[in-house]
């Protein structure tokens, strides 16, 4: 990929399409300057794409956003950024002008990204596209979270099982422990701080190919192209200790909480629901283990985190 952005830095530098790669750890690695004029960006900077769309932001430029949180919506983009092989939509920018950008993956992460300036299609055609893709948007965000719902998720296991056997990945399924009880005794809107905080907490720790939903209830999903059962294990653990350390309610500060996750790596002949059921029997046994630990598919022991 890096022979790839000496050959975009030579041959479109000076084109009015903007143009820009990122690495896979959503890293800007190269931007002609069409593109570092729209996002100001310095040459030679390489900023992650979050700090670039945050200090933008910040300082009421770059990219329109129709969010009274920033974070907030900075999370839900995130969860579907990066995560399919081909992605085109609609962005407004601050000063006026309306982009068709495309994303295209690779396999090894990286991300090209083209955006045409059409602002001067009609306003009527423009009003429609931007309500097609709120709805497109609203169609794959979970309302409570912002992160991925069923839909976008179940998605994403299916483009993980269609590619080839040597670069399948893991699925884990994650479970709030004890949250009925949870609601039972502090009400449900303390209960929706608690999927709030566990979001924020895990989506922290994501990486930029993986993908993290809420598939129902206080049940969420972590899908892990390329990943082994292995490093599938060592991420989700760092997320067990940030969950068992996080003190999300502030009149209740002694009050924490913890999850359970099963793992399953792809196997040859895997369907969506094949992987999924065997992720969630991986649950099953971490909670009949005693919770608050991961399990692992085919595993007699379970993974516990280190005490923290």
């Amino acid at each position: 990929m890096e022979e790839v952005v000496q050959e975009l830095s030579g041959l479109f530098e000076e084109t009015p399409v903007l143009i820009a790669v990122y690495d896979g750890f959503d890293r800007l690695r190269y931007a002609n300057k069409a593109f570092r004029a729209a996002y100001f960006i310095e040459p030679g900077e390489m900023p992650l794409w979050a700090d670039l769309m945050r200090r933008n932001h910040q300082a009421s430029r770059g990219t329109v956003i129709h969010a009274a949180d920033f974070e907030e919506w900075l999370r839900s983009t995130q969860s579907r950024r990066g995560k399919m092989g081909f992605r085109a939509f609609e962005t407004d920018l601050l000063d006026g002008r309306w982009l068709w950008m495309t994303e295209t993956m690779q396999a090894d992460g990286w991300m090209l990204c083209i955006a045409s300036d059409i602002t001067g299609l009609r306003a009527r055609s423009r009003a429609v596209r931007q309500d097609r893709d709120l709805a497109i948007k609203a169609s794959y965000t979970d309302e409570l979270t912002g992160v991925a719902n069923r839909r976008f998720v179940m998605g994403r296991i299916e483009d993980m099982l269609q590619r080839g056997a040597a670069v399948r990945g893991c699925l884990a399924v994650l479970d709030i422990d004890g949250f009925k009880a949870i609601n039972d005794r502090f009400g449900h809107q303390t209960g929706d701080q608690i999927l709030r905080d566990f979001t924020i907490k895990v989506h922290g720790l994501v990486q930029r190919t993986h993908c993290f939903g809420r598939v129902g209830g206080e049940e969420f999903v972590l899908v892990m192209p390329g990943t082994s059962l292995e490093e599938a294990a060592l991420i989700v653990e760092k997320m067990l200790v940030i969950v068992r350390k996080s003190r999300p309610l502030t009149e209740r500060p002694d009050f924490s909480y913890t999850f359970s996750a099963g793992i399953a790596a792809c196997r040859e002949g895997d369907i969506a629901l094949s992987l999924y059921s065997r992720a969630d029997k991986a649950l099953y046994c971490a909670k009949m283990a005693g919770r608050n630990r991961i399990q692992l598919d085919g595993s007699a022991s379970d993974q516990s985190a280190a005490s923290g």
